[in-house]
Parts: structure tokens; C-alpha cells; sequence
């Protein structure tokens, strides 16, 4: 048994903590009724590009179902920044279906955040040639990746800035910069896949140059509007990614430079090893059934070496997390593996002043509030993985399609 197993094992339930995680908290300029917030899990409800009725629906039903926000994932900050062909593109034609959409969440009594990124080499996916910070080889697409000048870089820094000025008109709440999971601003952090010469490469003060210009520009661009948070991996999960020493000081920058509200902690790497940020089983079949023909058959021979297998616990990322805890005193979100009333406590003794929910809210979106009430105290999810190929088809728990 895990040492963080065994202390949930040992835990008697804490009439304060529960009271703690369903008491108004302040995130920025926002108040949240509780610290419960839905991570951004991608929904592939926006084949335009734009809020879909669908993505209204998704939202809705999260926000009546008890969280204090909820948060649409994953919105590209230009075509180029796209990881997947349907996502969302904060363009000025996302405005209208932004506002709708934050004012049927805003009515169920909860906030309503976007995550909004660049996809970088994970933008092969879209049939795009990815950019990078050096040229590398993306397993996702089979080809070479295009590296970013000091134009590009000016370029999308603006373009992060644009893309937090339409999520404020559009009347959302709170912006969550992802540099996380292989994308654009992840790879510059990483020792690995960054080998420029330049003043973004090498130093870990020069691979955090770009997002933490990125970070500067979106507070800048919004002021105390927005609250804005950081998707920040711990590690990346792959020998030579950033691990959890380098990630903790680029932590502390981005505390000392003040713009942002909160940190959310995670790992992992869409581009190199997916499943070190869901943990638990691989669903290979289903994901090569969703596929087109030919990544088909590429997952079929060779997909249980690309999606590695780690085994599920509650909580898995709280060991790193809790070295961020000791070195900052700014908010952080805890993440991964948080599905039951205890781990949630567990979040808050441990000093984490909000927990990111995903997979257990797919399977039951009311679980915040039947905790709330005492009718539930842990979740139905059994982490079977088999949501994740339902990203082109709306994003589901697949055991609720027999209900």
C-alpha cells in the first residue's frame, strides 16, 4: 500500500474540511461558492471552432451538478495553436457563443474558466506541420516539426494576450495557461525538447523566458478582470523532460514576477507519454477504433508504447505537489486522481487551497453537490480510461451511455 493510500485508509472524516471545501474561496478577482473546480478535459464539442449548444450543455450540467468552476478545454490561441480539429479558436467569433455560454453556467451559481494554449508539435495532429521551440520528431504525426524564430515568438506571445481579451468579453471569469503536457509553452521548458542557442535555450532562466512572457502578457492584457492560473507540469514523465527540482524554481519565478492567481500542478505529455497524466489502463482498442484508417493500425502495432501503463491511485500527483507546497506560498490546485469526499479533505489539510476534479465528474457531474448534502462520499468513476476515446464523438463517461 502507497504511503498516500495509507494515510486516506487511516483519515476519520473531518466535519471542518468539509466545511472548508464547500465555503466560498477567493481565486483573484472571482469568488468561488467552493473550492471544487472541473478540469479542463477536452470535450470535442467545437467541430466550427466556436461554442457549440453541446459545449453549453457540458458546462451547464457541470455547474448545476455543484462545482465552484468550471473550465472549457482546450481553446487554441490561433488556427496554428490547435491540437485537434475540433477545437476551439479564441478568435473574435467565439465571443457570442462565449457569453452564452458563461451566462447559463453564471445562472447554475458557478464560474466559468477557459484553458487556452498553443498545441505546438502536438499540432501535427491536425494534418499541420507542428512548431517547436529546435526541430524535432513528432510521434504523433511521423514527420519533423518547424522551430519557432524570434518573430514567431513575439507573434503568439500577442497572440495569448488577444486570445485572454476575448475570453473577458466573451464575460468569463478566470483564464488557465497551459504549460503543461508537451504543448508549445512545455516544450520551451524542457531540457529535451528545447536545444535552442539562443536567449531562450539552455538556462533554465532562458527556456522560461517565453512563458513567462506569455503569463506577463495575458495579466497585462486582462488586469484584475480575470483571475488567471497556470497549468504547470511537475514532470514531463519522459528521461530528459523537466522534472520536479527545475519545475519548482520556474515556480518560484513565476510567483516573484505576480502574475498570476494560482497555480494548478500536474505531469505528463500528450507529445511523449499521455498516460502518465491519467494513469491507470491504456484503451488501445477503442482509441485506434476512433481513429482514421491508418493511426488505426499504427496504435494497433505499436500504441502500448506510446500510451504507457501506470497504475491508479487516489491523489498520485500529491507527492510532487507537496514540494511546491513547501516552496510557495501563493495558491496552488491540486490535481490528478481526486474523485472522493476524503481526498478532497486531504487536499486541504495538506495546505492546497483548491482541488481539480475530471474523470469522476464525467461520470457523475452532481458529485459535488451529493457530497455537499451527504448523500455520496466517494465516486462511481473506476478510472477505466475509456472516456478519453470520446474526445471526436463529445467527450463521455462510456458506462453512462447504458443508463
Amino acid at each position: 500500500m502507497s504511503a498516500i493510500s495509507e494515510s486516506l485508509r487511516e483519515r476519520r472524516p473531518s466535519p471542518g474540511r468539509k466545511r472548508e471545501i464547500f465555503a466560498e474561496a477567493q481565486l483573484g478577482s472571482v469568488t468561488l461558492r467552493n473550492r471544487i473546480i472541473k478540469a479542463a478535459t477536452f470535450e470535442g464539442m467545437t467541430s466550427e471552432h466556436v461554442v457549440s449548444d453541446a459545449l453549453i450543455d457540458f458546462h451547464t450540467r457541470m455547474a448545476r451538478g455543484g462545482v465552484g468552476m468550471t473550465t472549457i478545454a482546450y481553446c487554441a490561441v490561433s488556427p496554428e495553436g490547435c491540437g485537434a480539429p475540433n477545437e476551439m479558436i479564441l478568435g473574435r467569433d467565439a465571443i457570442p457563443g462565449l457569453q452564452r455560454i458563461a451566462d447559463a453556467v453564471h445562472a447554475e451559481g458557478a464560474a466559468i474558466s477557459a484553458q487556452i494554449g498553443h498545441a505546438g508539435a502536438v499540432a501535427s495532429t491536425t494534418g499541420a506541420r507542428g512548431r517547436s521551440p529546435s526541430r524535432i520528431f513528432s510521434p504523433l504525426a511521423m514527420r519533423r516539426t518547424n522551430p519557432l524564430d524570434r518573430g514567431d515568438i513575439e507573434r503568439i506571445t500577442r497572440e495569448f494576450a488577444d486570445a485572454a481579451r476575448v475570453a473577458l468579453e466573451g464575460g468569463l471569469d478566470a483564464i488557465e495557461l497551459h504549460l503543461g503536457h508537451g504543448y508549445l509553452l512545455s516544450e520551451f521548458l524542457s531540457p529535451g525538447l528545447n536545444r535552442r542557442d539562443d536567449e531562450y535555450g539552455g538556462s533554465l532562466e532562458n527556456r522560461a523566458r517565453f512563458p513567462r512572457a506569455v503569463v506577463r502578457g495575458v495579466r497585462d492584457a486582462v488586469g484584475t478582470r480575470l483571475a488567471v492560473i497556470a497549468k504547470l507540469n511537475m514532470d514531463d514523465g519522459v528521461p530528459g523532460g523537466l522534472w520536479v527540482e527545475e519545475s519548482v524554481r520556474f515556480a518560484r519565478m513565476l510567483e516573484s514576477d505576480g502574475a498570476l492567481d494560482a497555480i494548478e500542478l500536474t505531469g505528463g505529455s500528450s507529445l511523449q507519454n499521455p498516460m502518465y497524466l491519467f494513469r491507470g489502463e491504456a484503451p488501445l482498442r477503442e482509441m485506434a477504433e476512433s481513429m482514421p484508417s491508418a493511426v488505426k493500425w499504427g496504435l494497433r502495432l505499436f500504441g502500448r508504447f506510446f500510451f504507457r501503463t501506470y497504475p491508479f491511485e487516489e491523489a498520485y500527483f500529491l507527492p510532487y505537489a507537496r514540494q511546491f507546497r513547501e516552496a510557495l506560498s501563493m495558491p496552488l490546485i491540486l490535481l490528478g486522481g481526486i474523485n472522493d469526499l476524503e481526498t478532497l479533505e486531504l487536499a486541504m489539510e495538506e495546505g492546497f487551497e483548491f482541488a481539480a476534479m475530471g474523470r469522476a465528474l464525467l461520470r457523475e457531474p452532481d458529485l459535488p453537490l451529493r457530497y455537499q448534502n451527504g448523500s455520496a462520499t466517494r465516486s462511481l468513476c473506476i478510472h477505466c480510461n475509456k472516456c478519453i476515446p470520446t474526445i471526436y464523438q463529445g467527450t463521455h463517461c462510456v458506462l453512462t451511455e447504458t443508463q
